[in-house]
């Protein structure tokens, strides 16, 4: 026969069980920085047209209460071609897009200054990575049904 106690003990370790599952889904709902969307297959035609290239795009979000600095951290494809952050900082609730092609970096977009596409208009892996290499998030697509992808 269970004791009150034992049956408290018993309760308490299931209610931390379920809050173990819960853990991922309590951390996105508190905030994260993460890869937020990825729009790999730009509108029209591939030209390689900064127009073009710059249809193709990667946001990322911090949806924490604290600013982030990204000077040196590095967004890349599943093929390496790899875009490092220049001394940029993301403020608390705010969304950066880097877009393939050319442009004048703002407080709200930033340009790889490419010439030629990096997301495969089928399937690749962002992935965004600390300065120390470390990997923070991931974001993989596999569809030629969609033209983005939200993570």
């Amino acid at each position: 026969m269970l004791t009150p106690r034992t049956r408290r003990l018993a309760a308490g370790a299931a209610i931390s069980a379920a809050t173990l599952l819960l853990l991922p889904g309590q951390a996105h709902a508190a905030g994260a920085l993460r890869i937020s969307k990825i729009w790999y297959d730009s509108p029209g035609s591939d030209t390689r047209t900064n127009a073009s290239l710059n249809g193709e795009w990667v946001q990322i979000t911090n949806s924490t209460s604290t600013a982030a600095s990204l000077k040196g951290w590095t967004l890349t494809d599943a093929s390496r071609h790899a875009y490092t952050f220049p001394a940029f900082t993301l403020k608390p609730g705010k969304t950066v897009t880097i877009k393939t092609g050319r442009g004048t970096n703002t407080t709200t977009t930033l340009y790889q200054q490419r010439g030629a596409y990096v997301w495969n208009n089928d399937k690749d892996t962002a992935t965004l990575r600390r300065t120390n290499g470390a990997l923070h998030h991931t974001c993989a697509y596999n569809s030629t049904r969609h033209d983005y992808k939200t993570c």
